[in-house]
């Protein structure tokens, strides 16, 4: 059974940073490519970044690129998310998902599996 559990969400002041973390199990996680996929209140589900199965290439939402940097541990099956200067837009629910190749598409559409979202609220 295939479990994708995010940890790290919470109360951020603006400026602040935060790093989210997916625990991933039921699969071989070094076979995949995993995603960070975010949704805002009252808005559509955005793409944040995504990162290959062997870690060789990372992607980025051009909005967030720089800010907001993915990494993983094989040896822990966890996907990282880390969360710098942040700003009140980014508040929203945060998803960890599994791809459905080695190599990330870039989008939410090639996604087999998801997390249940930990929220991040930035506020002052």
């Amino acid at each position: 059974q295939v479990q994708l559990v995010e940890s790290g969400g919470g109360l951020a002041q603006p400026g602040g940073s935060l790093r989210l973390s997916c625990t991933a199990s039921g699969f071989t996680f070094s076979s995949y490519a995993m995603s960070w996929s975010r949704q805002a209140p009252g808005k559509g589900l955005e793409w944040v970044s995504g990162i290959d199965s062997d870690c060789s290439d990372t992607y980025y939402a051009d909005s967030l690129k720089g800010r907001l940097p993915i990494s993983r541990d094989k040896a822990k099956n966890t996907l990282n998310l880390r969360m710098n200067n942040l700003a009140a837009e980014d508040t929203a629910l945060y998803y960890c998902a599994k791809e459905l190749e080695d190599r990330t598409l870039q989008g939410y559409y090639s996604i087999s599996y998801w997390g249940s979202g930990t929220l991040v609220t930035v506020s002052s």
